[in-house]
This record gives structure tokens, C-alpha cells and sequence, in this order.
């Protein structure tokens, strides 16, 4: 417990956020970054897309999904770096648990990541399968795979076990937040309870 609230006094929190394309996971970071004083956003998404970019991989966010994995290893290992140096307060670090790839499902916090970013809190956003479609659908600035409902209770099931596996190996604690449609502000109070909870 001592090396636990030693590395909290040093860095401050460093919560992830983290849940499949729409559960409105950014929504509730942003409202949660509104409310709790000092914190900050760090979006692991944009940070590997500005890499890929520098190193003229892609011209749009999207198109990372398709680039090999190795390539995405690189621009993981990058982002983490990046974040990593952030210090203080609280840092929501925004990011995905996998992503759909030509190969299959890549982790989103494979060890290596874990490792640099050293996690204080993992949060998981979800919703329920009919409103993730609509969202996804509604949203015309990202080009989204089509799936179909099964298919994205499948990726909710293995949300849940991927951040199960990111727990074991960072040691920091689960939540799991319901984000009802209209009702961000309702899962954004659950997240700063928790931030005032591990304050005291």
C-alpha cells in the first residue's frame, strides 16, 4: 500500500478511460475534466495519430486501424512515452481497450503500455448495444465498421476481459460505469466520487 500512495504523491492520479466506439467515453471525459479542478486529458488515440503522421503513415485517424501491427506497436510505444511524462493532479489518459485490425483484435494496453503509463484507476464506459449503433451511426466525422448488434455485445464481453487483464498487471482497481443515453452527466459524477474517494 506504502509504494501504491508513494507513486500517487509523486504523479498525482492517472485514470484511463477507456470503452468501444460509442459508449460516449469521450463525453464523459470531457465532463469529468469540467468538474474535478487541475485535471487534464490526455487522448491516446491523438497522440499515436500525430506519430503516424511525423513518420507519413496516414492522413487519417482511421487509417491507423489498417496499418500493420507492428507499425501500431511503434506508435503505441510512442504515445505512452509521451504520456508518461505528464505529472501532478489528475490525467485522464482517453483510449481504446482493442482495435479491429486486418490481423485480428490488438490490445490497446498491451504490457508495454501499461508499463509507461503506470495506471492509478481503470474505467470502463458502456452502453447498451441499440444506443452504441445509434451513435455510431449519427457520427459522420469517423469512418465506423458496420456491425451488427451481436457483434458489438461481443466487443462489450471483451472489454470487460481485456481490462480484467490490464488490472493484474498494473494492480490498479476496476470501475465499471453505464453510460445511459442523455445521462453523461450521471456516469461523469460516478468518476469524480471515485477521485474523491481516493483523495481522502
Amino acid at each position: 500500500m506504502r509504494e501504491s500512495s508513494d507513486r500517487r504523491e509523486s504523479m498525482g492520479l492517472r485514470i484511463v478511460v477507456v470503452g468501444i466506439a460509442g459508449v460516449g467515453k469521450s463525453t464523459v471525459v470531457s465532463k469529468s475534466v469540467e468538474a474535478i479542478k487541475g485535471s487534464s486529458v490526455a487522448v491516446f488515440g491523438t497522440e499515436m495519430f500525430e506519430a503516424a503522421k511525423k513518420l507519413k503513415w496516414v492522413k487519417h485517424r482511421d487509417e491507423m486501424r489498417k496499418l500493420p501491427v507492428e507499425n501500431q506497436k511503434r506508435l503505441q510505444r510512442i504515445a505512452a512515452q509521451k504520456i508518461s511524462r505528464s505529472r501532478g493532479g489528475v490525467v485522464f489518459v482517453d483510449t481504446h481497450l482493442f482495435i479491429r485490425t486486418p490481423e485480428g483484435f490488438w490490445p490497446g494496453l498491451p504490457y508495454s503500455v501499461i508499463e509507461a503509463l503506470k495506471p492509478t484507476h481503470l474505467v470502463l464506459i458502456e452502453a447498451d448495444p441499440e444506443e452504441i449503433l445509434s451513435r455510431r451511426k449519427n457520427d459522420t466525422t469517423r469512418y465506423r465498421d458496420i456491425l451488427t448488434t451481436e457483434e458489438v455485445q461481443t466487443e462489450l464481453t471483451l472489454a470487460r476481459t481485456f481490462l480484467s487483464a490490464a488490472s493484474l498487471v498494473s494492480g490498479a482497481p476496476i470501475s465499471f460505469i453505464h453510460n445511459r443515453e442523455g445521462k453523461a452527466d450521471e456516469a461523469a459524477r460516478v468518476i469524480l466520487n471515485m477521485v474523491a474517494n481516493a483523495a481522502k
